[in-house]
């Protein structure tokens, strides 16, 4: 009975720890979005906390009458979702053969990938490579380089792992190669993991800039993130909307910066909720062993 009550009591405490951790996430974002919302006579006189006072929308109007935002935006769309989908292939292709005991040399190769999980590749070789290969000032310098992780293989061949060895051996039995067992069995049971993966390296994809900083050139090439920390750092958008007197009466800086970084924000929060199922599940297993 004593045991019972100190777990739940336990149980309690840490809901209640993990509950402030999330609201002291959450709530700069919902303060943000609240400014980007409010009138520009209350977010002068500092009024606003997180609730919008005075509502209109024509900060969000503004931002996205941007061209440079719109163009930057759908340069970060493309290699979220071309880097995620590269880095799926690469990363379950060899997490996959490195969960075989059938491949020869598998131990060797797994120590290289562990080498790479805890010396990083220095900047000036990594810029070397991607010049000799003609990808610099393109958009593969923002999507192959990152596109295979030492975590995420270790992750996969984890989960890889736990399925069921009998399974592959009746798909051998069957008459499947290799491949055909990766594509048609292992793919279709590993939903889980491969979002886990997935969400993983779109988040991450979507919040980088500094790769970009240093293998693009062209603005026009520039991702999201990076059009972002020029108008909010460098006030950028000032020189954008000078000029248009409409925009000043119903915006203030402290607006255009909020609105900014909500627009930044808010569409990785839209994909979570669709793949939150998938990643705890992802998470959970692939930390399981057989």
């Amino acid at each position: 009975m004593p045991e019972a009550r100190n777990d739940r009591l336990f149980q309690a405490v840490n809901h209640g720890f993990l509950t402030l951790v999330s609201l002291s996430m959450l709530l700069p974002f919902v303060h943000l979005a609240a400014v980007s919302l409010s009138s520009p006579m209350y977010v002068t006189a500092n009024m606003v906390v997180f609730w919008p006072r005075g509502f209109h929308l024509a900060v969000y109007r503004d931002v996205f009458g941007l061209a440079a935002m719109w163009r930057s935006m759908a340069v970060s769309a493309y290699i979220t979702v071309a880097g995620t989908l590269l880095a799926l292939a690469f990363n379950s292709s060899l997490a996959y053969a490195l969960s075989r005991p059938a491949m020869k040399g598998r131990k060797y190769v797994l120590q290289g990938v562990l080498v790479t999980f805890i010396f990083s590749v220095p900047l000036i070789p990594s810029f070397l490579v991607v010049r000799s290969l003609g990808m610099y000032d393109t958009l593969w310098a923002l999507i192959v380089p990152g596109a295979l992780a030492a975590f995420n293989v270790i992750l996969m061949k984890t989960f890889f792992q736990s399925l069921s060895s009998e399974l592959f051996d009746a798909a051998k039995i069957d008459g499947c190669g290799e491949f055909a067992v990766y594509w048609r069995l292992t793919v279709p049971l590993s939903k889980a993991v491969f979002a886990t993966i997935a969400l993983f390296h779109a988040v991450g994809q979507w919040n980088s800039y500094f790769s970009a900083i240093i293998f693009i050139k062209s603005r026009t090439l520039l991702p999201l993130q990076v059009v972002l920390r020029e108008m909010i750092v460098d006030d950028q958008f000032s020189s954008a909307m000078s000029g248009n007197m409409e925009v000043a009466a119903l915006s203030t800086p402290a607006m255009m910066k909020a609105g900014i970084i909500v627009v930044g924000t808010l569409p990785i929060l839209i994909v979570y909720p669709f793949l939150q199922r998938y990643f705890v599940q992802g998470a959970m297993l692939g930390s399981l062993k057989e």
